[in-house]
């Protein structure tokens, strides 16, 4: 495994960045009294009572809550990287780190006030369409303004600094958690690639003879990030490097096929091996161009290479006829061929 080591320093180059939504469940624990009179075979309907709890307002209507949430996450994944409790985000990218979460907490506030100004009727109607189970729903029902109180969007954004001016004894009890936290960090940016690559590469790469220009996008926001996280660790700028002389290679218009499709494969395949994907940032740092790198996304089999495949093919295709004749009760052994 390669060794990624990412100094303390760092610090003085990033904010950490501490989320904060709280969501209502419109839940409550289903309890024995509440059951305890209604016979085996007449229970509550799953969309109203399931794993011991009681839905006490439409799942329906508290959904758009849970979509901004992950819409925030996605967001601070998309320009920062895990730390702590929260995110590292770069001092460059915190203006629109901080426009782009204004803007979603905005529309959980705007959604927050749809939703309680809706409330009493919601509930209501949800115990009417389950008039049946009115007694387990009727006493367990929340105020509006419990409610208020359990749905927020905040966010605290703060500068971390290391304790190296303390004594030498103290700053190693003290500075030795933070020390650990950050000195991570560059595992856990090159572990992002990784999970980025895997998902495009499902969602966009795998299997297709031909692209969009959209698949090029996921590429793009992860060159940004890395960029931008550059400071964390020295792979990461060739990684970054990498993936834009690719991109650079691209044209502007029409569907992406052939040798560029292999070309953008290639990559996503290479970023979906961390040890690899090191080793080629590596090879960068070291002096190797990058145009040396990229012709290996890209070239076809070696003649040896075919020929192998070839030998293989013949070995797989006289198994297959031995096993065709044992079948048919004639004893014949196929030749191993020295494969297996």
């Amino acid at each position: 495994m390669n060794q990624l080591q990412t100094p303390v320093t760092v610090l003085d180059k990033m904010l950490a960045l501490n989320l904060n939504i709280s969501l209502w469940s419109a839940r409550k624990k289903l309890t024995f009294e509440d059951v305890d009179h209604i016979p085996n075979n007449d229970l509550p309907p799953q969309d109203l009572a399931t794993l011991g709890s009681k839905k006490i307002a439409p799942p329906e209507s508290i959904r758009v809550f849970s979509t901004l949430k992950a819409r925030a996450v996605t967001m601070l994944d998309r320009y920062g990287i895990r730390f702590m409790s929260g995110w590292a985000i770069p001092e460059n990218f915190v203006g629109e780190v901080m426009g782009e979460l204004a803007k979603i907490r905005d529309e959980f506030n705007t959604e927050k006030e749809k939703f309680l100004n809706e409330y009493d009727t919601l509930v209501s109607d949800w115990i009417n369409k389950h008039s049946q189970w009115k007694e387990i729903l009727k006493n367990s029902t929340d105020s509006p303004e419990y409610v208020r109180s359990r749905m927020a969007f905040t966010w605290q954004l703060y500068k971390v600094k290391s304790s190296f001016s303390r004594p030498s004894k103290q700053q190693q009890s003290i500075d030795t958690g933070l020390e650990q936290e950050v000195c991570g960090l560059g595992h856990t940016l090159f572990d992002d690639v990784v999970k980025t690559a895997d998902e495009t590469w499902r969602k966009v790469y795998e299997g297709k003879d031909s692209v969009t220009h959209k698949a090029l996008s996921p590429l793009r926001s992860l060159e940004e990030k890395l960029m931008g996280l550059s400071f964390i660790e020295p792979h990461v700028m060739p990684v970054a490097s990498l993936i834009n002389a690719t991109l650079a290679r691209i044209p502007k218009r029409g569907s992406i096929m052939g040798a560029d499709l292999i070309a953008l494969q290639g990559l996503v395949c290479l970023m979906r091996d961390k040890d690899a994907l090191i080793s080629h940032a590596r090879k960068l740092m070291n002096g190797q161009d990058v145009d040396s790198i990229l012709s290996t996304l890209i070239s076809t089999p070696k003649e040896e290479e075919l020929e192998m495949a070839a030998y293989v093919d013949i070995a797989e295709n006289e198994m297959v006829l031995a096993q065709e004749e044992t079948e048919n009760s004639i004893p014949i052994i196929a030749d191993s061929m020295g494969l297996w």
